[in-house]
C-alpha cells in the first residue's frame, strides 16, 4: 500500500487534548511520553521507520505500536497523519484565497454630458474550494482514472461533502488496506461513498505487523 509521505513545514498542528486523554489513559506515563514524542516525530520527518520506532521506545511495546499502523515497511499515526494534512490543506486554501480574484460587482460611476450611468463589471468568478483535490489524491492513495475528470467532480462537491469525504477516507482506508480492493476515486466521488457503513476488519486482520510478529514470537514460547 502507497503512503503519502507528508513532510511537515509547518510547526504547529491541531491536538485534541481531549482524544489524547482517553486514548492513552490505560498507558503508564512513561508510555504516554513515548507515545507523544513520536507522534512529533512522524509530524515533522514524515512516516516512521523501524530504526525510528525503537529508537524511541527502546524495545517492542504492544500499547505504543498498536497506536500505529504498518504500511510500506513504515509506522503511521493515521490520525496525526490526517490532521497534518487538513492543516496544511487549510494554510493551503487561506494562502491561495490571497491570491485569487474575489467574485464581485463593481459599480463605477462617472458624469458623462451631464448624466450619471453606470457600468458593472463582473470580474472573474472563482471558486474557493475547502479541501484541494490534490490532498484527496494523495490521501485516497488510489491514483487511477482521468484525474481531471475527477478533480472537476471533487471541485463540484459542497465543502461539507468535501469534508465528510476527507474525514471518512481515514477510517476506510483502515478497514480496506489493500486499495487494489478499494473504490476507484471517480466511483468513491459518484457514489458519495462516505455516506457508507464501514464494514470493520476482524480482530485478526486489524493486527498490526508488529503485533502479529510479536504474536508469532509469544505462540514459540507456549
Amino acid at each position: 500500500m502507497g503512503l503519502f509521505y507528508f513532510m511537515a513545514k509547518d510547526p504547529a498542528v491541531l491536538f485534541y487534548t481531549s482524544d489524547f486523554l482517553s486514548g492513552t489513559f490505560t498507558m503508564t506515563n512513561e508510555q504516554v511520553g513515548k507515545y507523544i514524542k513520536l507522534l512529533c516525530l512522524q509530524h515533522q520527518k514524515g512516516p516512521l521507520t523501524e530504526r525510528d520506532m525503537l529508537s524511541v521506545c527502546q524495545s517492542y511495546d504492544e500499547d505504543i505500536y498498536a497506536k500505529f499502523e504498518y504500511l510500506d515497511n513504515h509506522y503511521v499515526n493515521i490520525r496525526m497523519q490526517t490532521e497534518s494534512i487538513r492543516r496544511k490543506s487549510y494554510s493551503e486554501s487561506r494562502k491561495n484565497n490571497r491570491l485569487k480574484p474575489k467574485e464581485e460587482n463593481i459599480l463605477i460611476s462617472y458624469d458623462n454630458h451631464m448624466e450619471t450611468e453606470t457600468i458593472t463589471i463582473n470580474k472573474t468568478i472563482t471558486k474557493d474550494v475547502n479541501i484541494d483535490f490534490d490532498f484527496f489524491w494523495d490521501f485516497y492513495d488510489k491514483k487511477v482514472g482521468e484525474k481531471g475528470k475527477i478533480k472537476k467532480k471533487w471541485d463540484k462537491l459542497s465543502d461539507e461533502e468535501r469534508q465528510k469525504a476527507f474525514n471518512f477516507i481515514e477510517s476506510y482506508k483502515i478497514a480496506q488496506p489493500d486499495k487494489y480492493y478499494r473504490k476507484n476515486p471517480e466511483t468513491f466521488i459518484n457514489n458519495k461513498s462516505w455516506n457508507d457503513e464501514i464494514i470493520e476488519r476482524t480482530i485478526s486482520t486489524k493486527l498490526t505487523y508488529a503485533e502479529r510478529e510479536w504474536e508469532k514470537f509469544k505462540q514459540l514460547g507456549q
